[in-house]
């Protein structure tokens, strides 16, 4: 079968409704333009505003433009002492436009957003091969306007370029279904496989989706599709495995250390920290995962079929996940017996499995989650939508008896469920636009009165009740993804859309205390000893507070000395003094340091390969973004990390390769891990002279010992 024919060979489900792929229609290509264009509008405008936004990933990304083997590695300074506690592909895509364009926000961050704009592109013409342009178009309307996914795609964390590379696997799914193609199957695992160099093993979720759609749809004998999807494994294991291998065969000496794992082996944080450890809630090192089975913990709800619509996960991603699952039933049932090769039933399943599967791991991980995860469900959802709209329409228009009115009563239901749930989100942001609901519900109502009235009425006439109800269905997620677009978003854990009542999403109250007012800043701000809560801050004893940290860079939004509210308005003042000898920093976010204490760092910098270490990655990356100096990130990112040991630290300090040491920051996880940066602060503060600089304090390393190494 030639591409012509695979192009326009219908696809017919059991109500007798053709489904043709052929030549698209005069307005298929302009609406796409418009979509994208649209799509790029809502992801680049003002995205300078999120200044670094997760500085963690930034600190890295400027490490690797400065030096090729951080770059390689992913390093979080480019002295390299440590890498990012992830494989580190999407570092890649930022490192070199940072080398291009030099470090700033923009360069940071148009990279995410281009992921985003490519990402719905694909979208559309892999839903549009086997379901036409009004199906990709509606697919990739709501993967742009769902709110997890217009905050990720203008934040610097990897999952942009997974979801991106996912889809594209998922596309070159499906032109290998068309032909029984080799080359496109093995090319879907190659580009899983890169996604586990940019997020690890959340990108092999739709492996065995994948295969198993395969196995069944193409059109070849079983033990030729048995062979070729084998063979696409073997892709899976080259792209993925070739960067693992390299840094388990190089000698620990020559490369930085894992960062994430507590035995400097990236296969101990593939299977633990970032693997089944993410599962069972069994992470050592780390802050604390979910609570346990049955739990859920401080992050993002808890575990259990309904955590997706949970109070702070809904709001992110299910506006549409009642309709999806719906429209996926729906679709199965139009399907009905058909023959194997059936592609109808074959996309259903791609995406159904898509979604099901991460949906169902995300529900009932013990370990750390965040709510942003949940923008790997966002294509399937969108995917889903588009497909079973079009189909239930296309039965509407063109089914005879008992399959129209059953078309018609499953759309219009549809479209009643959808409201009724985006009333129900907005109700949980009572303060933020009150109108809106009504207007939906409104809204909804005459969308439900013009579908069941257009089962009576000619097709012409029927399709603007059809553009009503998408409109209605989109307009709670577009609301909150426009406010996701114009609240900037900094730190480790960031949320979209507005204040959400009586839970710990955007605003809604921290994470470890009290209320957060300021949670675009991240959870925890703020940060104290390893293992020791700040005075006069909010929070539960033993973790940092939650004061904002600031990991805006100097002109960013309002300067480095004021705070930002969750709606984006000013804030008060910064209270970088409050605390003397606190670090500037915390567990999930960072400070710009001041001119003075900058200016300090800065002096005698190139004699010494770290101008300072501290404890903690984001407490060292705001002081390495300000000097452009690599800054030594004791522990990694909790400070639970064995890098360096306490030796190590007492050689490179008697070897002159640290100037100064910053108090305060970091804090050693709750489960386990290496008492490292604990022994260091203790020993560094034991034998060095402090000084105070704006609030921070400090102990020059090269003034020598005040007593001899511990």
């Amino acid at each position: 079968m030639d591409r012509t024919e695979t192009r326009t060979t219908p696809s017919t489900t059991a109500s007798g409704t053709d489904l043709p792929t052929g030549s698209a229609p005069a307005w298929a290509r302009p609406a796409l333009v418009l979509l994208l264009l649209a799509t790029g509008l809502l992801y680049l405008w003002g995205l300078g505003a999120s200044g670094w936004a997760n500085s963690y990933y930034a600190a890295a990304a400027q490490a690797g433009s400065q030096d090729w083997t951080a770059f390689f590695y992913g390093s979080s300074d480019a002295a390299n002492s440590i890498t990012v506690d992830k494989t580190p592909a999407s570092l890649w895509l930022m490192a070199l436009s940072v080398r291009l364009f030099g470090l700033n926000s923009w360069a940071l961050l148009v990279p995410q957003a281009l992921c985003g704009v490519a990402t719905v592109g694909l979208l559309y013409a892999t839903v549009r091969r086997w379901y036409g342009p009004a199906a990709g178009l509606l697919a990739g309307a709501v993967l742009a306007l769902t709110p997890v996914a217009t905050l990720m795609f203008r934040f610097n964390n990897p999952d942009a370029l997974l979801v991106l590379l996912l889809v594209a696997a998922a596309y070159a799914t499906v032109r290998a279904v068309e032909t029984a193609s080799t080359r496109w199957l093995v090319l879907a695992g190659v580009l899983v496989g890169f996604g586990f160099l940019t997020k690890m093993l959340q990108a092999f979720l739709v492996l065995p989706v994948f295969a198993a759609v395969y196995l069944l749809a193409a059109p070849a004998t079983p033990g030729r599709r048995i062979r070729q999807v084998l063979l696409a494994g073997l892709g899976v294991v080259v792209a993925a495995g070739w960067w693992v291998a390299v840094v388990e065969l190089v000698p620990d000496s020559a490369r930085p250390y894992v960062g994430g794992s507590q035995s400097n082996s990236v296969l101990e944080l593939t299977l633990g920290y970032n693997g089944l450890g993410r599962l069972t809630g069994t992470e050592v090192g780390s802050v604390g995962g979910g609570g346990g089975p049955g739990g859920g913990g401080p992050f993002a709800g808890q575990t259990g079929l309904l955590r997706m619509f949970g109070t702070q996960v809904g709001g992110q991603i299910s506006w549409l996940l009642p309709a999806a699952l719906i429209l996926l039933v729906a679709g199965l049932v139009l399907a009905g017996r058909a023959a194997r090769t059936d592609r109808v039933r074959a996309g259903l399943l791609l995406w159904g499995g898509w979604l099901l599967v991460t949906a169902g791991i995300f529900s009932y991980m013990s370990g750390i989650f965040h709510e942003y995860y949940t923008v790997a469900l966002a294509p399937a959802v969108g995917a889903l939508v588009g497909i079973g709209t079009t189909l239930l329409w296309r039965a509407r228009t063109h089914a005879r008896g008992w399959w129209r009115l059953a078309a018609t009563l499953t759309l219009t239901g549809t479209v009643a469920v959808t409201v009724a749930w985006s009333v129900t989100l907005l109700e949980r942001t009572p303060d933020w636009f009150p109108w809106l609901r009504g207007a939906v519900l409104v809204g909804g109502l005459v969308a439900v009165s013009a579908l069941l009235l257009a089962h009576r009425l000619a097709r012409r006439a029927a399709v603007p009740a059809l553009l009503v109800s998408a409109a209605v269905a989109l307009a709670g997620p577009a609301a909150y993804a426009a406010q996701t677009a114009a609240t900037p978003h900094t730190g480790a854990i960031p949320t979209a859309g507005p204040e959400v009542r009586g839970g710990f999403g955007p605003g809604g109250g921290g994470r470890f205390g009290g209320p957060d007012p300021n949670r675009a800043g991240g959870r925890f701000a703020g940060g104290g000893p390893p293992g020791a809560g700040r005075a006069g801050a909010t929070g539960t004893p033993g973790l940092p507070g939650t004061d904002r940290a600031d990991s805006r860079p100097p002109g960013a939004g309002d300067g480095p000395a004021t705070g930002r509210t969750g709606d984006g308005r000013a804030g008060g003042p910064e209270t970088a003094g409050a605390n003397p000898g606190a670090g500037m920093g915390g567990l999930l976010d960072s400070r710009t340091p001041s001119a003075a204490l900058r200016e300090l760092l800065e002096r005698d910098s190139d004699d010494h390969t770290w101008i300072a270490a501290t404890v903690g990655s984001n407490n060292a990356s705001g002081y390495q973004l300000a000097t452009g100096s690599p800054v030594m990130a004791v522990g990694g990112f909790n400070g639970s990390d064995p890098s360096p040991t306490l030796d190590q630290f007492q050689r490179y300090v008697a070897d002159g390769r640290i100037h100064w040491f910053i108090g305060g920051g970091g804090f050693r996880g709750t489960n386990g891990g290496s008492s490292a940066s604990s022994e260091i602060a203790a020993w560094v503060a034991a034998n060095f002279p402090a000084q105070t600089v704006d609030g921070v304090t400090l102990y020059d390393l090269s003034s020598g010992q005040q007593g001899g190494l511990r």
